[in-house]
């Protein structure tokens, strides 16, 4: 069954004022979330904090997701970082990993000699970023056709806001990208009468119609909640309204 994943960005203020991410574990399950995806960016002991989310989130029973901002292919190569990062989501006990896609317009590798490293039993996914070169819908498509041609298993996370940032087509990316797409980072956007965007607090709140995307969508496909919040009732409604519509796709 899928999960809801509370993305530790949501807690943005907290994280700020010197919160750790394994310290929001015990309160991502008492909002009603499956699972927590935490951010490498925000860790600032890892030889501490990945231990403890990992311990957190098995006493809560939450699944880890890990959100790594760093790429894939990096001149045209595998990122010489990915096994490191392995290892560190192994120590979290993540169930899935995340990156942006990079520079695969240039690969001449073999993706599945490059990739025999990786275990079936962590996801390791590729997310469209805010960039020009991960950010659109060709390249991405074209480089998880290919690896799926080559027997690689690399799973695609939808995130819904960022193709507002990139003036991408969120509908087409949608239908185009569905049979990839098994985990989805949903957020909203507002647009300002200067052009300029701007992250709203609510789902229902901003360009898209989030339901209307949701639907093009596997129902199988695990959900993340990715936005600042201001207080957890917020959270809580955000949640229980999320989870309202994925029962609806049962």
């Amino acid at each position: 069954m899928q999960k809801l994943f509370i993305n530790t960005w949501v807690f943005e203020a907290e994280i700020k004022s010197g919160v750790t991410q394994a310290e929001l574990v015990k309160r991502v399950a008492e909002l009603g979330a499956d699972g927590i995806e935490v951010r490498r960016e925000y860790f600032k002991d890892l030889t501490n904090e990945l231990p403890a989310v990992h311990e957190a989130a098995q006493k809560d029973h939450l699944a880890v997701a890990l959100s790594v901002p760093d790429e894939l292919f990096v001149a045209g190569k595998l990122n010489t970082q990915l096994a490191n990062y392995l290892v560190e989501g192994r120590q979290l006990g993540a169930s899935k990993l995340k990156f942006n896609l990079g520079d695969f317009a240039n690969y001449q590798g073999d993706l599945a000699n490059d990739f025999s490293f990786w275990p079936s039993n962590i996801a390791l996914n590729i997310e469209n970023d805010q960039t020009e070169v991960s950010g659109h819908l060709e390249p991405i498509a074209n480089f998880l056709k290919i690896a799926k041609e080559a027997g690689v298993k690399i799973g695609y996370v939808y995130d819904l806001g960022n193709w507002a940032y990139t003036k991408g087509d969120a509908e087409l990316a949608a239908t185009e990208l569905a049979p990839y797409a098994d985990y989805l980072h949903f957020k909203n956007v507002a647009k300002a009468a200067d052009g300029s965007l701007t992250v709203t607090t609510d789902l229902s709140t901003g360009v898209f119609d989030w339901r209307k995307l949701y639907a093009l969508l596997p129902a199988t496909a695990d959900v993340a909640l990715e936005f600042p919040m201001p207080d957890d009732a917020t959270v809580k409604t955000q949640v229980d309204q999320m989870h309202v519509a994925m029962k609806e796709r049962q």
